[in-house]
This record gives structure tokens, C-alpha cells and sequence, in this order.
């Protein structure tokens, strides 16, 4: 199982419509993300700078299939207007570094 932890960048005055879009997150991703073996996924917000830190757990190498999945794609244009993107409308992602775990 591999931990991974990002952060990304919401935009002003957008909170509560991301937790809107969220909370109705479609089932037809949810089953995409646990196909693909995605688990424990958290998003969390610092309110202070408006920044999204995730944190999911990983089996396998089915993960680095998603971001050219149909409703990957299609989630990401949903939420473009939301977030910084890239060119593509995936979130600007930033790797974090784990400094400490406890299970």
C-alpha cells in the first residue's frame, strides 16, 4: 500500500461550492477511484490560504491509469472553475513529503 499526500489551490469564494460538488460526487468516480484502488482519499482545507491538502492510500500501479480515464477527465472539467488547473483541467498538483505516520 502506498501513501501519497498533494495539495492543490482552491480559488477565492469557491468553498463551499467545492464541498457542494463533493458532497454529490458522482458513483460512477467513486467506483473509477476504487477500481483503481484508491483508498482512505481525505481532502482537507486550510481556510487560512484557501489551499486543498489530500491524502489517499494506493494499491497497486492501477492509480496512474485515472488521469486518462473518460470520467477522470470529465470530473476535472467540472471542477476547473473551481481550482487552479493545467492546460488539461487537472488540478496544479503539488507532491508533498511525508514527515510522519502512525498507524
Amino acid at each position: 500500500m502506498i501513501r501519497k499526500g498533494f495539495a492543490m489551490q482552491l480559488l477565492p469564494g469557491k468553498i463551499g461550492e467545492y464541498r457542494k460538488r463533493h458532497d454529490a460526487i458522482w458513483p460512477e468516480l467513486v467506483k473509477e477511484l476504487r477500481d483503481a484502488g484508491v483508498r482512505d482519499y481525505v481532502i482537507y482545507l486550510d481556510t487560512r490560504t484557501n489551499t486543498l491538502y489530500a491524502s489517499q492510500k494506493l494499491s497497486g500501479d492501477n492509480a496512474a491509469k485515472l488521469p486518462g480515464t473518460a470520467i477522470v477527465k470529465k470530473w476535472w472539467a467540472y471542477m476547473a472553475d473551481l481550482m487552479e488547473t493545467n492546460p488539461d483541467n487537472s488540478p496544479v498538483c503539488i507532491d508533498l513529503e511525508e514527515m510522519f505516520y502512525l498507524e
